[in-house]
């Protein structure tokens, strides 16, 4: 049976890579819905980039839902120094004819996972945790029914890539973060030590091109718009695919290698805030509560996502 989830992102072109891999993986993957949060770019965008992914795939049944607006406790921060001020610049794509959903996106959250049996949806956060922290502060009763969450944030060896710190998407929102990994519910986290290992070099980016499709041609011009700033900050050889390794994960986890760690995070500090204290040499006595990924078979994540992506 496919694992049915419910994606939570604020593309961003490597969100809407994330996408792609899900929506063509029906053996392994039902989506039960996608919910927008503000992160890379603003809400508006970020709704409106999820339903032009939606309909690139080919999949305009999707329900696309707006979700939080702003941080929990703190003013937003974008990046549009990284993705432009679409948030998915690169490719040409049409405005999306498909309509958002009524209703709020963490409404349908909570509704979902209160209607469907305990134990059977799996989040995936792509973007800040404002929408699964709001949810889990609204309706504790839902909390013990998540299967999973598979996320992408955090770093550890990697340090911070928005602050000498902290990830982005944990620093855009470190109170979510905070209820989200004091929740209980099993976690898993790609963090910027595995996805910075994920980079679309060019012989990768040309497999892309060469599948001659919409799809193919779209994803290989996101990353040539994408990778300027991490080969300019990084001196890498492409850019790195972050949330594409949330779906790979749920497709096939033998791709990764972590440790089932304690990770907390930093609310306080204005010098470390939204860091990730991971106890990777497990140093204290706090008690694990996530999976703390740090490495991938690289080759393997690109042919998976080169296959799936030909089937769009």
């Amino acid at each position: 049976m496919p694992r049915k989830i419910i994606i939570d992102t604020d593309p961003g072109q490597d969100d809407a890579v994330a996408i792609l891999l899900a929506l063509a993986s029906p053996e392994e993957i039902e989506v039960l819905g996608i919910t927008t949060v503000a992160g890379n770019v603003p809400l508006e965008l970020t709704a409106k980039n999820a339903r032009i992914i939606c309909e690139l795939a080919g999949k305009p049944d999707v329900k696309v839902y707006a979700g939080c607006d702003r941080p929990m406790a703190k003013t937003l921060v974008t990046a549009e120094h990284v993705h432009g001020q679409t948030g998915l610049n690169g490719p040409k794509l049409p405005d999306p004819v498909m309509d958002l959903q009524d209703g709020h996106g963490v409404d349908f959250i909570i509704d979902t996972l209160r209607a469907e049996p305990a134990g059977t949806v799996t989040l995936c956060p792509l973007g800040p945790l404002t929408n699964i922290a709001t949810a889990f502060e609204r309706a504790p009763d839902i909390i013990e029914k998540v299967q999973e969450i598979v996320l992408m944030g955090g770093a550890y060896f990697e340090v911070g890539n928005i602050t000498p710190a902290a990830e982005f998407n944990i620093y855009v929102d470190p109170e979510a973060a905070e209820i989200t990994f004091r929740s209980g519910v099993p976690i898993v986290v790609m963090p910027l030590d595995v996805t910075h290992k994920a980079l679309v070099t060019p012989a990768r980016n040309d497999a892309f091109r060469a599948l001659g499709t919409p799809v193919g041609t779209a994803v290989a011009e996101m990353t040539d718009f994408f990778e300027r700033f991490d080969k300019e900050k990084y001196g890498s050889e492409g850019a790195p695919l972050h949330d594409p390794c949330v779906t790979a994960y749920l497709i096939r986890p033998e791709l990764f290698t972590g440790r089932h760690i304690n990770v907390e995070i930093e609310v306080i500090s204005d010098l470390t805030r939204g860091m990730t204290v991971a106890d990777w040499w497990g140093v204290t006595d706090r008690a694990p509560n996530a999976m703390f990924m740090g490495d991938i078979d690289a080759d393997g994540f690109f042919a998976l996502l080169t296959e799936r992506l030909a089937r769009l």
